[in-house]
């Protein structure tokens, strides 16, 4: 087998070995470098050498003592016991110090190898095996690296139906946010107030919806009502959709474009290795008809693979194993070159996606937002999408993921583990590439007569205007193959008093206008798609019926309870003011009566994420009063012994 491409590796030892070449170092400071160890090695030497004298001069003048010691005789072995004392701290100072420098030289060597790599070359960037620095080493990209970026959301209001009946956004399948939180509260950290999405939340989780027909839409829609659980008089209605299936052997050829950060920032084993493992457990799925190809981009961009068959293992494991971090973050650079491969191995009818697998982190090249946006929608337009796969903490850009793969036709996950890798890239595997319908968006219109007020929950970013929703030409949420999506609205019925809004002194008049109303009905839910290669959409309509409520929240069906338990944990974290009987321990009862047939364990393992959250809110809570240590310094120091 002829193996892909891949330059010679090196360590940081040969990049401290001058004999490797000029570019290691250049000669002048390499002289400098060595004049100085010298000196420092020869200053030990002497050192050494006079502490050792020192030692036989003190033994020598103890041996041959044997009449009672004079006090000028004390006061010469006390003088020469502090001049051998002084003498062996000052080598042992001297030695540190080459120490230091001998590593100094190792860095030196690493920094300006990775300075003179050439730019056209990423293959020998990536594969230099250099990992991100430690604490207190220097870093060597061009842009130190920042701190992880989550955009904060305003939470939908309390809408009034007589005035704003009605409520439009796009649906949305991405999952990064649940899984992103959910490594932040095993890390014992919670999450900044307004940077939880709800709907990714809803949307990570498998709910027992039906299947379409076969001659019906591609998805099927299904709603149900119940008592809220997180205010009194309040109703909370649920919307889901749930895409056809396909067998991972019927989703047809894929012409796949992996686009694999190596920069310095995922040299980290959260990052580069479990993105290795991760795209492994994809390419095992392939078959021979699917064409794979390997991008990677750090200071640079280079291609990897181009166009290698999905059922050949071996190269694609071998390449895969010999990708290493170092470097900046070129990623633009390497998106431009990720669908020009897309491009050239193009299958019609068939898939033709870029995965880009990073921690988000670009700081070098085209590195504006907008431009980045434009570039993805228009590859987008040519038939190509864009699957964004989020790897690490520490640099995460959690805004930038979630926005390229909206404008791609793609789904966004957060990789934090293998099973979450396996989850996504091998039991989700179809939905993950095989879109079924997109541009979906949803319409809700409230009747006045039986609403008052109504509020979304999530969503903030996918708000649609209402005029949008005919608008074929305006983008929306697309949904893949086995995809469910969820939605969740709190009502508050117009009989049931206590509104969060007073009534209006001029307009709508409730007395004389409720005739026009349908006294059946408390909503009309539209929905509007597009077939994948259709430029034309489709309208779905479905009242939604008053009497399809039930009395009591227990009467509601598990997927009911626990959707609404995710959603509840969302609006704790994201501290929402529209929660007034709700707290954590609602939200744990809740929980647990809705955990169902759990087979894969996910509900149980948010249930441990539950009691999680409940405790670091709690000892957020308790304040941090200072005590009188007196005149001991707290925390105690350290004794020397």
């Amino acid at each position: 087998m002829k193996k892909p491409y891949l330059p010679k590796q090196y360590t940081l030892t040969d990049l401290a070995n001058p004999t490797l070449g000029g570019d290691v170092f250049t000669r002048p400071s390499h002289m400098k470098l060595n004049h100085i160890l010298l000196l420092s090695s020869l200053s030990l030497a002497v050192l050494l050498g006079l502490s050792g004298c020192t030692d036989k001069s003190i033994v020598d003048d103890k041996l041959p003592v044997q009449a009672p010691v004079t006090a000028e005789q004390q006061a010469q072995l006390k003088h020469k016991r502090e001049l051998e004392q002084a003498l062996l701290q000052q080598a042992e100072q001297h030695r540190a110090k080459d120490n230091i420098l001998s590593l100094e030289a190792a860095k030196m060597g690493a920094a300006q190898r990775v300075m003179h790599i050439p730019p056209q070359s990423i293959q020998v960037e990536a594969a230099l095996g250099l990992a991100a620095p430690a604490v207190g080493r220097v870093w060597n990209a061009e842009v130190q690296p920042q701190a992880n970026q989550f955009a904060k959301q305003v939470q939908n209001g309390i809408m009034v139906a007589g005035e704003i009946p009605v409520s439009t956004f796009a649906i949305d399948v991405d999952t990064g946010s649940y899984s992103t939180l959910r490594r932040m509260l095993n890390e014992g950290r919670l999450p900044s107030k307004g940077t939880v999405r709800i709907e990714e939340m809803l949307n990570y989780f498998h709910y027992d919806y039906p299947l379409p027909g076969k001659n019906d839409a591609p998805f099927s829609v299904t709603t149900e009502l119940a008592p809220s659980p997180y205010n009194d008089d309040t109703m909370l209605l649920r919307i889901g959709l749930k895409g056809y299936e396909v067998a991972k052997s019927d989703i047809g050829a894929s012409n796949l474009v992996f686009l694999l950060d190596v920069s310095g920032s995922m040299a980290s084993a959260d990052k580069l290795p479990l993105l290795q493992t991760a795209m492994k457990m994809l390419t095992q799925q392939l078959s021979g008809r699917d064409k794979v190809s390997i991008v990677v981009y750090a200071g640079a961009a280079g291609v990897v693979l181009d166009g290698a068959s999905g059922n050949d293992a071996q190269t694609l494991n071998y390449a895969l194993e010999q990708l290493r971090a170092g470097g900046s973050t070129n990623g633009a650079e390497g998106i431009n070159l990720a669908y020009q491969l897309a491009q050239k191995h193009f299958i019609q009818g068939g898939i033709n996606r870029v995965i880009l697998a990073t921690d988000g982190d670009f700081n070098v090249g085209l590195t504006n937002f907008d431009e980045l946006i434009s570039l993805v929608e228009r590859e987008q337009a040519r038939g190509i999408g864009l699957t964004t796969l989020g790897f690490g903490m520490g640099n995460y850009n959690d805004r930038l993921m979630e926005q390229l793969a909206d404008k791609g036709n793609g789904h966004y996950a957060y990789i934090d583990t293998a099973n979450e890798a396996r989850k996504v890239l091998v039991e989700q595997l179809s939905s993950t590439l095989l879109t079924i319908a997109k541009d979906v968006k949803v319409q809700v219109e409230f009747n006045p007569a039986l609403v008052a007020e109504y509020r979304l929950l999530g969503y903030e970013n996918r708000a649609l205007a209402r005029e949008d929703f005919n608008n074929d030409r305006v983008d929306a949420g697309e949904i893949g193959a086995g995809h469910t999506v969820t939605a969740l609205y709190e009502l508050r019925y117009a009989e049931s008093g206590n509104m969060a809004n007073d009534k209006l002194r001029y307009g709508y008049n409730s007395q004389t206008g409720q005739e026009k109303y349908s006294r059946e009905e408390i909503a009309y839910l539209k929905l509007r798609y597009q077939l994948p290669d259709a430029t034309d959409s489709q309208l779905l309509t479905y009242p939604i019926r008053a009497d399809q409520r039930v009395k009591s929240l227990e009467q509601a069906s598990d997927d009911f309870r626990f959707a609404a338990a995710v959603a509840g944990l969302g609006q704790l974290l994201n501290q929402s003011h529209y929660l007034h009987q709700f707290d954590y321990n609602k939200l744990s009862v809740l929980t647990r009566s809705a955990l169902g047939n759990d087979s894969d364990g996910y509900r149980h393992e948010f249930m441990q994420l539950v009691e999680i959250a409940a405790a670091l809110t709690q000892s957020n809570r308790i304040p941090l009063n200072k005590f009188d240590t007196g005149d001991k310094p707290f925390p105690p120091e350290d004794k020397l012994h």
